[in-house]
C-alpha cells in the first residue's frame, strides 16, 4: 500500500449537536435506524414523514421526537445542524441531498456515499465517551463487526467512570503540577482502585479512593490480578482477563501460557517469564510469591497470569496467603480449565444423566502414592475423571484405578495443547494408557480423562493410543 493509499478520503470528526435540530427525512427503516442512532444524542431530532412504518411511529411517539407529517420541503431542514435524506427513492434523496447544500447544511444520503457530506459511523456509546467505527460508506456489515468487538473490550461502567473524572478536574489542574504527576494521577484513576469500584457499583468508595489518590499526589497502592489465560486459544480468554491485561504495569506469566496471549496485554507494560513447567523451573513458587508481593509495595498493577483457572492446580491459594500476610491487594479473574476445553475438542459429556453425575479433577501424582486417594471411589461408582499434567504418570495411573476395580475397559480421551491449532487427540481404554508414557512426541500439556461418559465422546478426528505394528515384508511374506 503507497502512502496515498493509506491515506483517508474523510476527516474523522464529532459534531456538537446539544440543543440543535437533526432532521431525519423518510418514513420506513432507513430512516428509523437513522433516529435510533440519533436518539444516542441529545439533539432535537426532528423527523419529516407523511406516513411513517407503525414500529417507527412508535418510537417516535414513545421516545418524544418531533414528527411533521408533510411531504419534504426546503423549509422544514432551514436552520438544522444536519440534515439525514432516508426515504429509500435514492432520486429524492439526491434531491433533498442538494436542499440541504443550498442551506449549508451537512447533510447524509443514505446508501450514497458520492452525495453524503458526512458517513454515520458505527457507534459504541458510553457517553460521555463514544467510540466511532467508519469505513467511508464501503463496508457498513465490516463497521458493525468491528463495533461488536470494540463493545466486548469497554468496560459497561467506562461512561460512569469518564462522568466521575469530569467532577475531578478542577481540583487535579489546581493541586496537580503540569506534566509526569499529572498523567500519573489520571492514568490510576482511570486503570486503578477507582476504576475497580465504579466498575462494582461503588460510586462511594470511588469517590474516598480518588480523594485519597488526589491526596497523595498521584501515588497510589498496587494491585494483583490472579487471572486464568485459559487453555490457549487467543479468543478463549475472557473479556474481563483482557481489560485487566490492559490495565497492568506489569505482566508475571508461566511458561505454559503461550506468548501470543502474553502479547494481548498493554504495549508499555513490563513482562516478566516465570518459567514455572514441569522440569524447567526459572523460580520457585516462594520467589514467584516475594516478587507478587514486592510488585504490589511498589504501586504497579499487576497481572499475574496462569494457565488454565488460576484456581485449578494453579498455586493461587499460596500467592492470595502471601499477598494477604503483605497487605496487597487481589482479586482473582476466573480462566477456562483445560478439563472444560479438552472435553470441548472431544465433544464429550464430562457428566452423561443415568451415567455420570460427578466430576472428579486431579494430576496423576495423586495416584503413585503408597494411599489410594479418596476420590478412587467416585471414579469406581461412575465419576468422569480429569487427569491434569497426566502423560509421565499414565502407567501408575492405569493401574491403580484397574487394581480398585475399574474396568481394562473403561474408555480413555487423551488432549494435547487443549483448543490450539496444533492440537492432538488420542482415544483408547484404560488398559491402552500406560502406552501413553513412551509418546515423547507429545512435548506440550496433556489432558487425560477417564469414565464411562467418554464413550459418548466424537472420535472421528482422533487417533488410537495404541499405535499398529509395523508389519516388515518378511513378515507379509510368511
Amino acid at each position: 500500500m503507497t502512502e496515498a493509499q493509506s491515506k483517508l478520503s474523510t476527516f474523522p470528526a464529532f459534531f456538537r449537536v446539544s440543543g440543535r435540530t437533526v432532521v431525519v427525512v423518510g418514513e420506513g427503516d432507513e430512516a428509523f435506524a437513522k433516529a435510533r442512532l440519533l436518539f444516542n444524542t441529545d439533539a432535537r431530532i426532528v423527523v419529516v414523514a407523511e406516513t411513517p412504518d407503525a414500529d417507527f411511529e412508535r418510537f417516535i411517539t414513545d421516545k418524544g421526537l418531533v414528527l411533521i407529517r408533510a411531504p419534504f420541503s426546503d423549509a422544514l431542514i432551514d436552520g438544522a445542524a444536519l440534515v439525514f435524506a432516508a426515504t429509500g427513492d435514492a432520486a429524492a434523496d439526491r434531491a433533498i441531498a442538494a436542499a440541504a447544500r443550498a442551506l449549508r447544511i451537512p447533510v447524509n444520503a443514505v446508501d450514497q456515499p458520492e452525495h453524503c457530506d458526512f458517513f454515520t459511523p458505527a457507534l459504541v456509546n458510553r457517553a460521555p465517551v463514544a467510540v466511532a467505527i467508519g469505513t467511508e460508506g464501503a463496508g457498513p456489515v465490516l463497521a458493525q463487526m468491528i463495533r461488536a468487538q470494540v463493545d466486548q473490550l469497554l468496560s459497561p461502567s467506562l461512561g460512569r467512570l469518564a462522568g466521575l473524572a469530569n467532577g475531578y478536574r478542577e481540583a487535579v489542574d489546581r493541586i496537580l503540577p503540569r506534566g509526569v504527576t499529572r498523567r500519573v494521577f489520571w492514568r490510576r484513576f482511570f486503570q486503578g482502585a477507582v476504576a475497580d469500584a465504579v466498575n462494582n457499583g461503588d460510586v462511594e468508595l470511588a469517590r474516598r479512593t480518588a480523594n485519597t489518590l488526589l491526596n497523595s499526589q498521584g501515588k497510589a497502592a498496587g494491585h494483583v490480578w490472579l487471572v486464568g489465560a485459559g487453555p490457549g486459544a487467543e479468543d478463549l480468554l475472557t473479556l474481563r482477563a483482557q481489560r485487566v491485561m490492559m490495565e497492568a504495569d506489569v505482566i508475571v506469566f508461566d511458561a505454559l501460557v503461550p506468548q501470543a496471549i502474553v502479547d494481548m496485554g498493554r504495549r508499555d507494560a513490563e513482562r516478566l517469564s516465570v518459567g514455572k513447567r514441569k522440569g524447567c523451573h526459572s523460580k520457585s513458587q516462594e520467589e514467584i510469591n516475594d516478587l507478587l508481593v514486592e510488585l504490589g509495595k511498589a504501586g504497579k498493577r499487576v497481572v499475574r497470569l496462569k494457565s488454565g483457572d488460576p484456581l485449578v492446580y494453579g498455586r493461587a491459594g499460596e500467592e492470595m496467603a502471601a499477598l494477604r500476610r503483605a497487605g496487597v491487594t487481589y482479586e482473582i479473574v476466573p480462566g477456562i480449565t483445560s478439563a472444560f476445553a479438552a472435553a470441548a475438542d472431544f465433544e464429550l459429556p464430562l457428566t452423561l444423566r443415568g451415567v455420570a453425575s460427578s466430576l472428579v479433577f486431579t494430576t496423576g501424582h495423586d495416584l503413585t502414592g503408597s494411599v489410594l486417594p479418596d476420590w478412587a471411589r467416585l471414579a469406581i461408582s461412575g465419576a468422569t475423571v480429569t487427569v491434569y499434567m497426566g502423560r509421565t504418570v499414565a502407567a501408575s495411573v492405569a493401574a491403580r484405578l484397574m487394581e480398585a476395580g475399574l474396568p481394562a475397559e473403561t474408555t480413555v480421551a487423551v488432549v494435547e495443547n487443549a483448543s490450539r491449532r496444533e492440537k492432538r487427540l488420542l482415544h483408547g481404554t484404560l488398559k491402552d494408557l500406560p502406552g501413553l508414557e513412551h509418546r515423547d512426541e507429545l512435548s506440550g500439556p496433556v489432558m487425560v480423562i477417564i469414565g464411562d461418559a467418554v464413550a459418548g465422546a466424537n472420535f472421528e478426528h482422533s487417533e488410537p493410543l495404541v499405535r499398529e505394528p509395523v508389519r516388515t515384508t518378511a513378515a507379509l511374506g510368511a
